[in-house]
Parts: structure tokens; sequence; C-alpha cells
């Protein structure tokens, strides 16, 4: 069992910044996929930024050149760097880590609520 523990979310007026992160109890050196997914209230959860298992990082169109995504192999941790946030970019936020046949894991979600 891999325990994720997500931390930095809160509340922030439209523009301002937030980042997130992620510790892992398990190496996130080997990976396949590692990365955020969100979830607003009504929706479905969808991916806002992920490296894949090739190495690439792909993000989901409305976040692209506001959120950064990084990883810090040596600490086990994934972070989400949000700028420029949105009244849209309202939800949950989780971290997810893929590990091949060891299996995928969830983070608690950690709530991050853009005002206006």
């Amino acid at each position: 069992q891999v325990a994720l523990v997500e931390s930095g979310g809160g509340l922030v007026q439209a523009g301002g910044s937030l980042r997130l992160s992620c510790a892992a109890s398990r190496s996130i050196s080997s990976a396949n996929v590692m990365g955020w997914y969100r979830q607003a209230p009504g929706k479905q959860r969808e991916l806002v930024a992920v490296f894949t298992w090739s190495g690439s990082i792909n993000y989901e169109d409305s976040v692209k050149g506001r959120f950064t995504v990084s990883r810090d192999n040596a600490k086990n941790t994934v972070s989400l760097q949000m700028n420029s946030l949105k009244v849209d970019d309202t939800a949950v936020y989780y971290c997810y880590v893929d590990y091949g046949p060891i299996g995928s894991y969830w983070g608690q979600g950690t709530q991050v609520t853009v005002s206006s």
C-alpha cells in the first residue's frame, strides 16, 4: 500500500496563485504516471497535469501556460504550481501515482476554491 498526502489547497481570489504538494510513501522514481487530477461539483474527475511513462508532461488545455507540474524524486514529491487562477479552477484536486504492476493510488484530495 502506498500513501499519498496532499497539502497546499485553500481559498484564493481570482488571479492569485497556489502551490499543491503531494508526498508519496514509496519512491516515485519508478512510477509510470504521476500528477494531478481534479473534480468540480457535478462534474467528472479530469486530468490536470501528469508526467507520462515516456517522461513527457500532459496538461489539460485550460491550464496550459498557467499551471506547472514538477517532481522531486529525492523527496518523493510531486507539486502543482497554479498561477492566474480562475473561478472555473475551483475543485477538489487529487494526486495520482501509477506504479504499474504494484498498483495505482490516489491522494485524499485537497480543496481549491477560487473566488471572484
